[in-house]
């Protein structure tokens, strides 16, 4: 697996070689052409082992830090494409401090000076670098029991770029936070920032390219490490206690899931959609589908999925376009990045990004969405969020909310419950909450629940009037008289939800026909979705045959309930050929075939 994908990284690298040059400055997100045959000298030299650090697991309870939390820190490295970086600076020093590694701060100054952004608020750290992608090679934030004594830990980079290597160790020393790194063996674990999210409470997501680079016969010469062994790491080190893992996609040669996935808060995904089985629509939309049968947010419900179209390349084709060489760009929304209250987003072209746009800003309201054009980045498979890195704030007052779903038929108040956090203690927490944009707010106290000290609740009167949109936020103020907002722009940002009175009934038109509906992605190659669609609750059996009428796996026995129902099988463990799914029930017999590559 490794060897296809190394191949596949080649000849992106030679492609790439015709716009870019070979120099350090302008290597790509996955591997330039001379980089394969430096991985086996790198990795076994152990050269990264030079980054420094403690690399044993910090001690204590540990919690990752989510994006939208709140950072005192943005960091970039200067070495390519210094318009995008330049406009990430514009509008990311309004929020933080933006932290430039780079060569030479006179140069990286004059170039800003030019562009008229004002330096206030910008730092620099002088030091050598190979490339532009800090996401990748960059430290996470983590912190003891949640809100105390921040931590950077750093893993393994994936490429051996050994300049990129020792960035870490040098905005830990510039920042006086300590480094911990997972670069000695068992702990030696390689891993890369673009493929990993976190919702703040403990659950990650990545792609299996982080199973890939640490399985037997790995180019890293890092020690061989089960799936389990791999989660006891991210959990020693992180805090992770709950490691989701989607297969990787057919024509993402990088495989870092920040170029089709984005967690906007605890229980919200924006995922990438292609048009109806173009490129890797059918496998994101079956890793999609899998997460969703499988796993529920924290607050023990089905994540909410904002949808938004991945835009073809700059030639009009997606990139799976045949002969590949005429395969468009990775075009991606989706690689966004939080900066506190504002939201920085790639843009390419307007007739695309007019409605990116307004499905982000319509799902973060107060929040202040920029496009940055990013046509010259993604053409080295990487767009914002893949060249920045933020460092989480040393104090935080955290705030977490389940926001309330539309209610129906609902004579109660609306109890909000938050769970609040600050390594002081809470002082205080106050409910706002209003039914009209142009009002102002009202608030109520709210007060700690129980035995729970960090539960805050309050309720929001019932209100009777049918159609009404109730809009609310949380404030707490610690006892250090730190105080915070959540959701983080608010009071121009906020929580809404809606009060339906139905009142009347209708008749409706109950169905009697079951359908096996197409699984996807067909031909399949890593997990597959055969969705089927139940108008009456039916006991059956769903199974795979091969061409011969052998019973290969079953998928699901016994009671089919009603609606629709995802069922999954991995295709990547079967031969290839040509397969039939079979859906019996007593009322009917279904059958489908479906190819697997």
């Amino acid at each position: 697996m490794f060897l296809q994908r190394s191949i596949f990284l080649y000849t992106l690298g030679l492609l790439f070689s015709f716009a870019f040059s070979t120099q350090a400055q302008h290597l790509p997100a996955g591997f330039a052409p001379n980089e394969s045959s430096q991985n086996y000298s790198y990795y076994t030299n152990k050269t990264y082992q030079n980054i420094g650090g403690i690399s044993t697991a910090p001690v204590g309870s540990l919690r990752t830090m989510a994006e939208w939390e709140e950072i005192q820190s943005l960091v970039i490295t200067w070495q390519s494409y210094p318009e995008t970086l330049s406009e990430i600076v514009r509008h990311a020093r309004l929020e933080c401090e933006v932290i430039i590694i780079c060569d030479d701060s006179t140069q990286v100054k004059t170039y800003l000076n030019n562009k008229n952004i004002d330096l206030s608020g910008v730092s620099y750290i002088q030091t050598s670098s190979n490339s532009v992608w800090m996401r990748d090679y960059g430290a996470n934030t983590v912190y003891k029991n949640d809100v105390d004594s921040l931590l950077l830990i750093d893993w393994i980079y994936n490429r051996p770029r050994p300049d990129d290597d020792l960035v870490p160790e040098a905005l830990a020393t510039f920042k006086n936070i300590p480094l911990y790194t997972t670069t000695v063996a068992p702990n030696d674990l390689v891993h890369t920032g673009g493929n990993f999210m976190s919702d703040g409470w403990g659950t990650a997501f990545s792609s299996e390219l982080i199973l890939e680079e640490n399985e037997p016969n790995n180019p890293y010469n890092v020690s061989v490490k089960t799936e389990a062994e791999i989660d006891t790491i991210m959990k020693n080190y992180m805090g992770i206690e709950r490691y989701i893992k989607m297969p990787t996609l057919p024509y993402d040669g990088i495989h870092h899931i920040d170029m089709h996935m984005k967690l906007l808060d605890e229980e919200t995904i924006l995922m990438g959609e292609y048009p109806s089985g173009v490129a890797d629509g059918p496998q994101i939309e079956a890793n999609l589908q899998y997460v969703l049968s499988n796993f529920n947010s924290v607050f023990g419900t089905p994540y909410k999925v904002v949808r938004v179209t991945m835009p073809p390349g700059s030639n009009g084709n997606y990139p799976d376009a045949s002969p590949w060489w005429t395969a468009g760009e990775y075009r991606t929304y989706t690689n966004c990045v939080f900066i506190n209250k504002t939201v920085l987003v790639p843009i390419y072209e307007e007739e695309y990004d007019t409605t990116a746009l307004r499905i982000i800003r319509e799902d973060l309201p107060g929040y202040n969405v920029v496009g940055i054009d990013c046509n010259d980045v993604i053409q080295a498979s990487g767009a914002l969020h893949c060249i920045t890195r933020a460092v989480g704030v040393e104090d935080p007052l955290w705030i977490t909310h389940q926001e309330l779903t539309d209610r129906i038929d609902d004579p109660n108040d609306y109890g909000i419950t938050a769970t609040i956090k600050h390594r002081s203690g809470i002082a205080n927490a106050t409910l706002y909450y209003k039914t009209a944009l142009s009002q102002a707010y009202q608030s109520t106290v709210m007060t700690q629940s129980g035995t729970n000290t960090a539960e805050w609740s309050a309720s929001i009167p019932n209100i009777s009037q049918d159609g009404t949109t109730v809009y609310y936020y949380v404030q707490a103020e610690a006892n250090s008289g730190k105080t915070q907002v959540r959701p983080m722009p608010a009071p121009d940002g906020y929580w809404d939800f809606k009060i339906n009175y139905t009142g009347a009934t209708s008749s409706i038109n109950i169905e009697t026909t079951n359908q096996l509906l197409a699984a996807y992605p067909n031909p399949a190659s890593a997990i597959t979705c055969v969705p089927v669609e139940c108008k009456i609750p039916s006991t059956g059996s769903l199974k795979l045959y091969d061409i011969l009428g052998t019973e290969i796996l079953e998928l699901h026995e016994g009671q089919f309930p009603t609606g629709s129902n995802n069922y999954f099988f991995d295709a990547s463990k079967l031969e290839t050929g040509v397969y039939f799914i079979v859906w019996e029930t007593e009322q009917n017999h279904y059958t489908q075939k479906i190819t697997i590559k």
